[in-house]
């Protein structure tokens, strides 16, 4: 049964405290993009890491930085219905964030019978051959490799910059920006559905978020870059379903991007479902929403999402 908006917000805000508090063991499985080496090969020197941000007793906030070897970790859940997710973290295109922008939602996805699979995609700025479009590269890669082992609906979802390349992906999923490597690839990049969470979207200087579009397109790009990266410009009627979420306090990536996004889809005749809270900042994901109105995102997402299956697809596990 479809949820409203009333009951989510009630049932998030008295699961809070659990929900923030909750925390697991990190998946098993990955499944490696490029097996031979990502496109254009991995500039010499670049070492992947990744970094513990969280203080002793806090829970874990991980970010991967300098990606080499672009991945999917994958949540399987215990009952799945054969639908699946793709996520796409945020951090500004310089850092992939692990865990409240990706194994959190995975988790959160796997106990509603959903397949998830986290993106560590390849960061613009590293020098790769394929410059700004890197992250599509491995977003479309990714979308492929998730449809050929899943039976049902795929969703993509992304936050902050990660919302940036996942919206790459909505736009763009059809234009070829890599070299076919086997079956998967002859399957389509197009999302059915579409989560953006606080998203990157405007590369416009006046509202845009500075880290990204410099991480994205360098110092001083050129107003041919500014347009073509400004994804406002691409709504049309290729793009999928999408639902948004953005708090109005966001002050780093503001939410008029979200708000030109709409827009743009809305004349695109687009379908498009908007959730904006008063409050949030930016980077909540799910445990910095906990006893706010904005918790309530990842069940309206659920179940928005479910209403765009079709009637086979939208069963419970």
């Amino acid at each position: 049964m479809d949820l409203d908006r009333r009951s989510v917000l009630a049932g998030a805000l008295a699961a809070a405290p659990a929900a923030a508090a909750a925390q697991s063991a990190d998946p098993a499985e990955t499944i490696v993009l490029w097996p031979a080496g990502p496109p254009g090969g991995v500039r010499p020197g670049l070492a992947e890491r990744t970094v513990e941000r969280a203080r002793p007793g806090q829970p874990g906030d991980r970010a991967v930085f300098n990606v080499t070897r672009p991945v999917l970790r994958v949540f399987r859940p215990e009952r799945p219905t054969g639908d699946a997710a793709l996520l796409a973290p945020g951090g500004a295109y310089a850092r992939v964030v692990v865990d409240k922008e990706g194994f959190e939602l995975g988790r959160f996805l796997a106990r509603r019978g959903v397949t998830a699979y986290v993106l560590f995609y390849r960061l613009p700025a590293d020098g790769w051959a394929a410059g700004p479009d890197a992250a599509l590269q491995d977003a479309q890669r990714a979308m492929r490799l998730v449809r050929a082992q899943t039976q049902g609906q795929v969703a993509a979802v992304g936050f902050s910059a990660g919302g940036h390349a996942t919206a790459m992906l909505a736009t763009r999923h059809a234009e070829a920006t890599y070299a076919p490597l086997d079956a998967a690839d002859r399957l389509p990049a197009r999302p059915d559905a579409v989560g953006l969470i606080y998203p990157v979207i405007s590369m416009r200087e006046a509202i845009t978020h500075a880290e990204s579009r410099r991480n994205l397109l360098g110092p001083t790009p050129s107003e041919a870059q500014v347009s073509a990266y400004s994804l406002e410009t691409r709504a049309g009627p290729q793009v999928p379903p999408i639902f948004l979420v953005h708090a109005a306090d966001d002050v780093s990536v503001p939410i008029d991007h979200s708000l030109a996004f709409q827009t743009a889809l809305r004349r695109a005749r687009v379908p498009v479902e908007a959730h904006y809270f008063q409050e949030g900042g930016h980077g909540f994901g799910i445990r910095g929403a906990a006893g706010k109105p904005a918790a309530a995102w990842p069940e309206l997402f659920h179940a928005w999402w479910r209403r765009q299956l079709p009637s086979e697809s939208a069963r419970e596990p």
